[in-house]
C-alpha cells in the first residue's frame, strides 16, 4: 500500500471511532421531566451532566450466563405440559382454520326470507374472522366466503 492510502485508512477509522463514542447527557426540564440525549437544547446546556454509560455495558461473562439461562427456559417450556386451558402455539395456530366457502348457496329471485336470512347469517359469520379492527374486510375473505346482501330490503326488517 502507498502512504497516502494508509493515511486515508487510519483518518477513517479515528472518525470511525470517534463517533461510536458519543456522549450522552442527562437533564431536567422546568416540568420536572429528567430527559437522556446526546443532543440537549440551548436552555439547558448549563444544567445538563454527561451520564456514565459504562455502567449498563453487559460484561461477556453476564450475557454467557442471559443465554444458558434463556436456552434452559426454552428447553423446559418446551417439555412442560401446558396448563389447564392453555393453548400451545402449536394449537393456537392450528385453531383458526379457513372455512370452506360459505354459504354454499346463493340467493336468487326465488329464494324465501327464512332461507334468505339464514344464508345472510351464515355469510355474516364467515366474514366475522376476516374483519379488521377498522372495519374493512380481508381481501382473503372473498376467497373464502361468499356475499349475501341483506334481506331487509325485499323481507323487511326482521321482527322480534
Amino acid at each position: 500500500m502507498n502512504r497516502p492510502t494508509v493515511y486515508f485508512l487510519a483518518i477513517g477509522l479515528l472518525v470511525s471511532s470517534a463517533t461510536l463514542a458519543t456522549v450522552v447527557y442527562r437533564w431536567v426540564d422546568e416540568d420536572g421531566r429528567t430527559h437522556v440525549s446526546d443532543v440537549v437544547p440551548e436552555k439547558y446546556r448549563r444544567s445538563a451532566r454527561p451520564v456514565d454509560l459504562g455502567a449498563y455495558e453487559v460484561s461477556p461473562e453476564a450475557r454467557k450466563q442471559a443465554e444458558e439461562r434463556a436456552a434452559r427456559d426454552k428447553a423446559a417450556a418446551a417439555t412442560k405440559p401446558p396448563a389447564q386451558g392453555q393453548k400451545t402455539p402449536q394449537a393456537a395456530s392450528a385453531a383458526f382454520t379457513p372455512p370452506s366457502r360459505r354459504p354454499s348457496q346463493t340467493v336468487t329471485s326465488t329464494t324465501d326470507c327464512a332461507t334468505w336470512r339464514r344464508l345472510y347469517q351464515e355469510s355474516l359469520d364467515c366474514f366475522g374472522p376476516y374483519r379488521t379492527t377498522r372495519g374493512g374486510i380481508k381481501p382473503e375473505a372473498f376467497d373464502n366466503c361468499t356475499l349475501i346482501p341483506s334481506p331487509d330490503e325485499k323481507c323487511g326488517p326482521l321482527r322480534d
